[in-house]
């Protein structure tokens, strides 16, 4: 007799972990009837600048705004540019732009998948404002090299830290010390306000600066009314984001633990499987696990899209995070081309996004891996 076992539960490449103490608390607030920016953000704000060490934070609506403000803070605009890398989401050269700076990349380093640090001195001009690093899935870039740079041309740091909240560098968490520092909240990162971001700053009178770009710029006066002296976005966050942060910001330090658990066990059990390069293991030590991303042989990479197909019919969710942005037809339009960033572009054909999420059971990672193994021998 043939027994037909019930088929697994799809298993995402990413899930938020929300408890039902945050869900109550999310209540709370729709009943409360102050749904915008209120008591909750400023719960929220004060949280955040406790966990790293008394800094100012002011949260917003995404990270991508957070980014956005911090370079208009730093007064770069046209003319100037910014340095950063290929290999993260777009939104990281979109902010330049849309504060009318050029984004200047450099090349990857083929280890951390961070930028490369000895490229970037190369690429400094006389109109380079600032750096704009990224964490790639959570692994922190060399704090103390990246800052020596900065500090020999005198250049703003403004990190892209989206992926890294949790992470450490040399024993010191990510957000406690540096210039600018920006998180994202989003649903997919490592705890999430459903969307959101906050930039953490240098000192108060930074702070209320942010405060006034965030929101339209406006000044109140004492006696009710209110002044604008230059522009501000729309960017504040709501309550009800607010709430759910707060609840998240209780868990995150066990997400961490968990997360590395579960990379551990992809280590662990990976097979020989050839042609495979995993992601650098030294990331237990400072880094979050933000996401677990093999590179693909290079003949499977030109049939990724059928490994991504073939993934989710065994029930496994599988990402993309990130093809290399210099290669988009807007970047080509300004002049990059393949060949640009060889290293960034290998990576990027190569690289998928393995399911990591504190909700994973023991039995999912070798339940990934054995889907990994399968599809590979029948598309080779």
């Amino acid at each position: 007799m043939t027994v037909t076992l019930p088929p697994q539960p799809f298993l995402p490449f990413t899930r938020p972990s929300i408890d039902e103490d945050t869900i109550r608390e999310v209540g709370d607030v729709l009943r409360s009837g102050w749904l915008t920016a209120g008591p909750k953000c400023a719960a929220f704000e004060h949280a955040l600048s406790e966990r790293f060490g008394g800094r100012p934070v002011r949260v917003v609506s995404s990270a991508t705004a957070a980014l956005e403000l911090a370079l208009r803070l730093c007064g770069i605009g046209p003319g100037d540019e910014v340095i950063t890398t290929p290999l993260s989401w777009v939104a990281t050269a979109n902010v330049i732009l849309a504060v009318g700076a050029t984004p200047v990349f450099v090349d990857v380093d083929p280890h951390t998948r961070n930028i490369d640090l000895d490229r970037i001195e190369a690429a400094v001009t006389p109109r380079t404002r600032a750096l704009l690093p990224v964490d790639l899935a959570g692994l922190p870039v060399d704090r103390d090299r990246l800052y020596a740079i900065a500090s020999r041309h005198g250049l703003r740091v403004i990190e892209d830290a989206a992926q890294s909240f949790g992470a450490h560098w040399q024993g010191r968490e990510i957000g406690s010390f540096g210039d600018l520092i920006s998180f994202s909240f989003h649903a997919n990162k490592n705890f999430t306000s459903a969307e959101g971001g906050c930039l953490v700053l240098r000192d108060e009178h930074e702070a209320q600066r942010f405060e006034k770009l965030r929101l339209q710029g406006v000044i109140r006066l004492p006696d009710g009314g209110m002044d604008v002296q230059h522009w501000g976005a729309k960017a504040n966050l709501t309550d009800v984001a607010a709430a759910i942060g707060l609840g998240q910001l209780r868990s995150v330090d066990a997400f961490t633990v968990r997360r590395r658990q579960l990379a551990a066990q992809y280590f662990a059990h990976w097979p020989a499987l050839p042609g495979f390069s995993l992601p650098p293991p030294d990331a237990a030590q400072h880094g979050n696990w933000h996401m677990f991303q093999p590179l693909l042989p290079e003949p499977l990479a030109a049939r990724r899209g059928d490994f991504l197909a073939a993934m989710k019919a065994q029930g496994i969710g599988v990402g993309v995070h990130y093809p290399a942005m210099h290669l988009f037809s807007m970047f080509r339009a300004r002049g990059h081309a393949p060949g640009d960033f060889p290293v960034a572009e290998d990576i990027g054909a190569r690289t998928v996004t393995l399911p990591l999420f504190p909700a994973m059971t023991d039995t999912d990672v070798p339940r990934v891996i054995d889907a990994v193994a399968a599809v590979t021998a029948l598309l080779s």
